[in-house]
């Protein structure tokens, strides 16, 4: 019914939904439910492009027809299972939904994120971090903010002086998100559906930031995903849909 519903809506008021350029699907990456949701989402939608948060850019380029009609085949070809993501099973039905969608990967290997431990964004990000705002320091009650959200995400178990380059990790991942789109844009014309989690498709701090700095006159429209009896997910969206709740051990237990 859900499909169905997307579908009516974007039949019915394609001003307000085909309009855009760039659609952010948020997740919260355990939860059945959201996928199903992307999924249904971009079956409607059409999208030229897929850029996945989960995918590198050479993990993308592995992505071929043949392999997006076989789910195993596929999660071997993207070394799935040792990446640390969720089941494959629940990211699977996005690819069927598009079949026809070039698929682009913005993930960043681990190395080259922790490389911001040592060295300047612009020689991490590259010559274009300015152009993507990443060299732009946050507002310091921003700045404080997403550094108590860290604290809090990792159990109050970070040491305080870790903080600000957890949070400049977090930019880093935002902005190559939006390189991603920006690269899915100039090769397919667009639309293009970004999947990824809620944090990064916020459009008040997450990658709609740097990719509006980037490219002004993209129309962009982000969904957050939470789920029922919980608290809506933090940040700005254009809409925000509920799931059931993931079945889910505590997470402050790998800190124990």
């Amino acid at each position: 019914m859900k499909q169905v519903f997307w579908a009516v809506m974007i039949a019915i008021c394609p001003a307000a939904v085909m309009a855009q350029d760039v659609f952010f699907l948020g997740e919260t990456h355990d939860n059945p439910g959201h996928h199903v949701q992307q999924a249904e989402r971009v079956a409607a939608l059409k999208p030229m492009a897929l850029v996945f948060e989960m995918l590198t850019r050479e993990q993308a380029e592995k992505v071929t027809d043949e392999l997006r009609l076989d789910a195993e085949a596929l999660s071997q070809a993207l070394e799935w299972e040792q990446s640390g993501w969720p089941d494959f099973a629940m990211y699977f039905p996005i690819f069927e939904s598009a079949p026809g969608a070039k698929v682009f990967g913005a993930g960043l290997p681990r190395r080259d994120v922790m490389r911001l431990m040592k060295e300047p964004v612009e020689e991490v990000f590259g010559p274009s971090a300015e152009e993507y705002g990443l060299t732009i320091a946050l507002p310091k009650a921003q700045q404080d903010a997403r550094e108590e959200m860290q604290l809090a995400a990792h159990c109050n178990a970070l040491p305080i002086e870790l903080l600000p380059e957890m949070v400049g990790m977090q930019r880093l991942r935002d902005a190559a998100l939006a390189r991603a789109v920006v690269q899915a844009i100039d090769a397919t014309g667009g639309p293009v559906v970004v999947i990824t989690g809620n944090g990064h498709a916020r459009k008040d701090w997450g990658a709609p930031v740097y990719l509006a700095k980037r490219a002004p006159d993209l129309e962009i429209y982000a969904l957050g995903q939470g789920e029922e009896g919980a608290v809506a997910p933090a940040g700005e969206f254009d809409e925000i849909s509920y799931s059931p709740p993931a079945e889910r051990e505590d997470p402050c237990n790998a800190f124990k």
